[in-house]
């Protein structure tokens, strides 16, 4: 057996060198500088004592790497900015577009703007009403142009409008009325009351419905008044409507009205024209008031005619007068017109108010009675029909103690 390997004798152990000898064991032990292998002398930053260290460069794209994180921030950041510029310029073209489309107005359409509207509101009800494209677009718009606060009421606007035009619009005002004919009113008072409307004048208004410049089919020969042939109800004045215009939507609506409840062939079975008719329920409209008086009245009027009786109605001597309603004096009696039945028998030469359709089918089919007078003689209104004077005279009594004489 051999004994413990004797350590100067392992192949691992290079022979030692003393320090500050030549290392020739480096040839020694089979290997040269040139080899590859590091001397001893050489230090770690791979200079030799006594000599200055190499400067290596940092490690080849250190610096590159930092710039390079970066970079991709500054791309997003222009990315951004370009968008926001397309963003802008596209928005801008787009909201111009909607405030000036090309072509040409579109239909009339009536919009009415409820109280409180504002801006917003009614961007929106004008967009649902093809008035503008876009609601989004106009509120945009009306942040550089000044849109006044909105009235509310009726208005007549184009669809596809331009933003400019519907502004302007809403700075007039609105621009679309009511205009409520009530039953009982009269070619003068009607005309009054249209002479309020923006556009229209009473007198102008007054000639047209007098002259015969507008006529109904119902109008007897000689007579040039619409007087008791336009019908009552509530009409939309439109802007830039002319007098004419009105006064052709109320002879036709008439028209209608008299198709409905048979006037000519009522009138010819009572053995009157369809104008006495008229004129009758123009009488009873305001003797009458309440439509539970109407019919009765209706019976009145023919038994006086059909005995010859002057009617007596203080409606026709006011009618003379001008008046609507109030106190008929003695002297009042006494007005020397063809209108006061006191003094002429027979139907007044026109009827004396527009009557409502109630008046109309009572004029057409009244009860059958054989009264000739009637009083109020309630609070109310309702009449009361004799056949004699001394009934009436009793009626009258009653209506004196209850105050309404």
């Amino acid at each position: 057996m051999t004994g413990p390997e004797d350590p100067l004798e392992s192949p691992w152990n290079l022979p030692s060198v003393p320090a500050g000898e030549p290392s020739e064991a480096l040839s020694d032990a089979g290997a040269s500088p040139d080899d590859g292998a590091v001397p001893y002398d050489v230090a770690p930053d791979g200079s030799r004592p006594g000599t200055a260290p190499s400067r290596r460069p940092p490690p080849r794209g250190s610096r590159g790497t930092t710039r390079g994180s970066r970079h991709p921030w500054r791309i997003a950041a222009v990315v951004v900015i370009l968008a926001g510029l397309v963003l802008l310029v596209g928005g801008y073209v787009w909201v111009q577009h909607e405030a000036s489309p090309s072509g040409p107005p579109g239909p009339q359409v009536l919009v009415t703007v409820p109280a409180g509207a504002g801006v917003s509101s009614t961007a929106s009800l004008l967009a649902s009403k093809g008035v503008i494209g876009s609601s989004f677009a106009f509120r945009l718009w009306s942040q550089f142009n000044s849109v006044p606060g909105v009235q509310a009421g009726s208005y007549a606007f184009e669809q596809h409008s331009s933003f400019d035009a519907v502004r302007q619009l809403l700075m007039t005002g609105p621009n679309v009325f009511a205009l409520v004919v009530p039953p009982g009113f009269t070619v003068s008072e009607l005309a009054d009351r249209v002479g309020q409307l923006p556009g229209h004048d009473a007198s102008t208004f007054l000639h047209v419905a007098t002259s015969g410049e507008v006529t109904s089919p119902w109008q007897p020969a000689g007579v040039t008044s619409l007087e008791g042939l336009l019908a009552t109800g509530t009409y939309t004045v439109l802007p830039g409507e002319t007098d004419r215009q009105l006064l052709e939507q109320m002879v036709d609506r008439f028209d209608t009205r008299a198709a409905s409840v048979g006037l000519a062939a009522g009138a010819a079975r009572l053995g009157y024209t369809p104008y006495q008719v008229v004129t009758v329920a123009s009488i009873v409209e305001k003797e009458g008031v309440l439509t539970k008086n109407m019919g009765p009245v209706a019976r009145v009027v023919y038994n006086r005619l059909a005995s010859d009786m002057p009617l007596q109605m203080d409606s026709t001597v006011l009618y003379a007068l001008g008046r609507d309603g109030g106190t008929v004096t003695s002297a009042d009696l006494r007005t020397d017109s063809p209108y006061n039945t006191y003094l002429h028998k027979g139907l007044p030469p026109t009827p004396t108010c527009f009557p409502s359709q109630d008046a109309l089918e009572a004029a057409l089919d009244p009860p059958a009675g054989s009264w000739l007078y009637f009083v109020v003689v309630q609070q109310d209104g309702t009449e009361a029909f004799s056949d004699t004077f001394a009934g009436q005279q009793a009626n009258e009594a009653l209506a004196s103690q209850r105050g309404l004489a």
